[in-house]
This record gives C-alpha cells, sequence and structure tokens, in this order.
C-alpha cells in the first residue's frame, strides 16, 4: 500500500512539473521577437571658420578642419608677406571657431636720400693775343637738382593715386598683394578722391585704416 501511495506521488510531482514546462515555454513563445541593431555613421564634425588678416598674400576668411593650429590657417591665406613680424607669433597654438589671426607688419625702413653727384663744367672759352700765355682753363662745379618723386607730396605724405608699388608697401601693413590690389583699384575705378576710399580696397578695413590716414593723400 505504501509502495503505491509513493507511485501516485511520483505521479503527480511529474504532472506538475510537466505542466510548468508547458507554461514556461508558452511564455517564451509569446515573446516578440528582437529587432536588429543599426548602426548609424557618427556625425561629421563642423569646420571651423577663420579669419586672418594682416601681412599675409590673401587677407581673408577661411574653413580649416578641427584641430587646425596657426600655420594651417596662414598656410590657407596664401602664406606671409616678406615683410611679416613672426617673432610673437605662435605658429603651433591650435585655432577655434571665430578666431582672428592678425599677423603683424615690420616698420617700414627708412629710405636713404642720394647724395647728389657734382657735374664739372669747364668754363667759358678765353681768347688770347700773340704772345700772351694761355691761361689754364678754370672749371666751377654744380650741383645737380635732387630728383623729387610725385607720388610724395609736401608734408612727406603718400599719394595713393600715383604712388608706385614700392612707395605703397613703405606703408604700414601694407604688402606686395596689397600694392597691388591698391594700384588695380584706382586703375579700374579712377583716382580716389578721398583717402577713405581706401577702405574699398580688400584687405584693407577699419584698423589698418586708422595706421594710413595720417600717412597718406589724394592731392596733388
Amino acid at each position: 500500500m505504501q509502495g503505491r501511495l509513493q507511485q501516485l506521488a511520483l505521479i503527480g510531482y511529474g504532472l506538475l512539473l510537466g505542466l510548468l514546462i508547458t507554461g514556461i515555454l508558452l511564455v517564451m513563445g509569446r515573446r516578440p521577437p528582437g529587432q536588429a541593431v543599426v548602426l548609424r555613421d557618427p556625425p561629421t564634425p563642423i569646420p571651423l571658420r577663420i579669419h586672418v588678416t594682416g601681412a599675409v598674400v590673401n587677407p581673408g576668411v577661411y574653413t580649416l578642419p578641427r584641430g587646425s593650429i596657426v600655420q594651417d590657417a596662414i598656410s590657407a591665406a596664401g602664406g606671409l608677406t616678406p615683410r611679416a613680424d613672426t617673432r610673437a607669433l605662435n605658429l603651433a597654438q591650435a585655432v577655434l571657431d571665430g578666431d582672428q589671426i592678425n599677423i603683424l607688419a615690420l616698420p617700414p625702413t627708412a629710405t636713404l636720400t642720394p647724395t647728389p653727384r657734382p657735374t664739372d663744367t669747364p668754363a667759358p672759352t678765353i681768347t688770347v693775343g700773340p704772345g700772351t700765355s694761355t691761361p689754364t682753363p678754370a672749371f666751377t662745379t654744380t650741383l645737380a637738382p635732387v630728383p623729387t618723386s610725385a607720388s610724395v607730396a609736401t608734408g612727406g605724405l603718400i599719394n595713393i593715386n600715383t604712388a608706385t608699388l614700392a612707395e605703397l608697401e613703405t606703408l604700414p601693413r601694407i604688402g606686395p598683394a596689397i600694392a597691388q590690389r591698391i594700384i588695380d583699384y584706382r586703375t579700374a575705378n579712377g583716382p580716389f578722391t578721398s583717402i577713405e576710399q581706401i577702405m574699398n580696397v580688400k584687405g584693407i578695413g577699419p584698423a589698418t585704416f586708422a595706421q594710413l590716414k595720417d600717412l597718406i593723400t589724394v592731392g596733388p
């Protein structure tokens, strides 16, 4: 009798275990299928916009990749002019979006006035009679006039309507590229009527004009 009861108990346990397993299988079968994970490309970094001014070949606003340095900005602007002052410039410094990099120019060197060369002019011919000794001709020394430049007005101001490329380069912050633009501008548009019009030339802004206004003129 006792053995039969144990047998029935085992059968009951087996039924309960079967029902439990069946329930688990039904719950797992009702779970929604998983969705595939889609990996998106990383966002493209926004480039830097840098304003380069001063003693560079082509001043302006340039777009550079993230992580760029001052040297990259100068290269984008065409490089330095021969009169660029790099003594206090850190070419390895990182640049940030919206930075302005102003390259200073060396001060203009003093222009030496050539010493006038003396010219020897013989004295007038002297006619002597027979038996009179011929005097040694005397020479008078005169100085040749010192040539003056039509582009330098009274007071030492540079006339931006007549100045040559070399004369324009003596002005602060004016390199060969900007000096040529000044000449090209007046050739295409006629003479400047006021010194303020020089700011119409690309590369010359209010800061540069503030250093030029006391050194230039448009008058004769």
